[in-house]
């Protein structure tokens, strides 16, 4: 096959974009724990994998083709990202400290839909409260704004968790009733 040497740069590298978009969400899928999921990507990203390659080695004697590959690679690795923050998959836990003991905060939180464990902490200055709260990751930014907008001085620290079980949260969660 004679391609331009433009139409094959594009194509090299577009074809590296989607595989390595596909080749992050497929490992980002089985951090997850969507085995299932990720087989299915795998499929398709060996493919096109195969076809990039295929197309790069053909062609060796034209150094721009595995310049746009590498290029590709890369493009891809932030596409992927870009695709996984979108997808949100899974859920964070959130640690707060606030500036002072407020019970209102809590409650605010609840009744955003958030599932929320509060008690009253000890820091240096004095009484603090103390929550740990789970939501989605799709919720995620959203949930720090109506924190900092509750109490702009708030301490957050958030983690992804390995495992939920239990609780009033998860049965919701379960029945669809959260953030409607």
């Amino acid at each position: 096959m004679d391609f331009n040497p433009w139409l094959m740069i594009l194509i090299i590298f577009s074809i590296n974009v989607v595989y390595v978009a596909f080749l992050t969400i497929r490992m980002i899928l089985t951090l997850k724990g969507y085995r299932y999921s990720a087989a299915m990507v795998s499929m398709v990203e060996t493919v096109i994998y195969i076809v990039g390659l295929g197309l790069v080695l053909d062609n060796l004697d034209q150094i721009q083709n595995l310049i746009a590959y590498a290029i590709g690679f890369g493009t891809g690795v932030i596409v992927g990202s870009k695709i996984e923050e979108k997808l949100a998959l899974g859920y964070i836990t959130v640690n707060v400290i606030t500036s002072e003991v407020d019970q209102l905060l809590p409650a605010k939180l609840r009744e955003k839909g958030y599932g929320v464990t509060d008690w009253i902490a000890n820091g240096m200055e004095g009484g603090r409260q103390s929550m740990q709260i789970l939501t989605p990751r799709k919720m995620e930014l959203q949930l720090y704004a109506t924190i900092q907008e509750l109490d702009p001085k708030a301490f957050i620290i958030a983690y992804e968790p390995k495992t939920i079980h239990g609780g009033f949260w998860v049965k919701q969660v379960r029945k669809g009733k959260l953030f409607k």
